[in-house]
């Protein structure tokens, strides 16, 4: 009865996997077990981060400012590495009615500096023009993670350090997913 139930149940989640959408992952995986693992691995790489992803929306506390666009990261073979091409591209926009406020989107880039250390870096771009979008472009190489955050502040020459520190910072690509 005990070993009925179990392989009725290895039969029904060999099922779902064989629908589910991680099954071209899998496909690749057993045809690398017949003798083709190079175009294996790069099939099932390639599915994961081929193209770029959305990031979605993020606001700025009441908000005052709104952040969006995608990420695309370069395939890599080890999990455990960082990935060698990072591409960000989106767009800040100001959404304050009254005052000097503007837009501030901050990423966060920790990265591989090549001595075995992981330091991290800034990036910002800002608008300080209602309504008005501005581009967000940036690559970077050798990355770890990228992380967001969406403020709203007077303008200035860089973030205060109330957005870098105050609340939480969105993570929009993390080297071991």
């Amino acid at each position: 009865m005990i070993g009925t139930r179990t392989l009725t149940g290895l039969v029904l989640v060999a099922g779902a996997l064989a629908l589910s959408p991680l099954a071209t992952a899998h496909a690749a995986t057993a045809h690398a077990a017949t003798g083709n693992a190079a175009h294996a691995d790069t099939a099932a790489v390639t599915a994961e981060t081929s193209a770029a992803k959305n990031w979605g929306v993020y606001y700025a506390p009441g908000r005052k400012a709104k952040a969006y666009g995608t990420i695309w990261a370069a395939p890599k073979n080890d999990p455990s590495e960082p990935t060698s091409l990072v591409k960000v591209r989106g767009k800040v926009v100001d959404r304050t009615l009254k005052g000097n406020g503007c837009g501030w989107a901050v990423f966060r880039v920790s990265y591989g500096d090549g001595k075995g250390g992981v330091p991290n870096t800034l990036r910002t771009f800002t608008t300080c023009k209602y309504g008005k979008a501005k581009d967000i472009a940036f690559d970077f190489k050798n990355v770890y993670q990228v992380e967001l955050k969406v403020c709203s502040e007077p303008k200035a020459a860089k973030p205060s350090l109330n957005c870098l520190y105050a609340g939480s910072w969105k993570s929009l690509y993390v080297y071991f997913k």
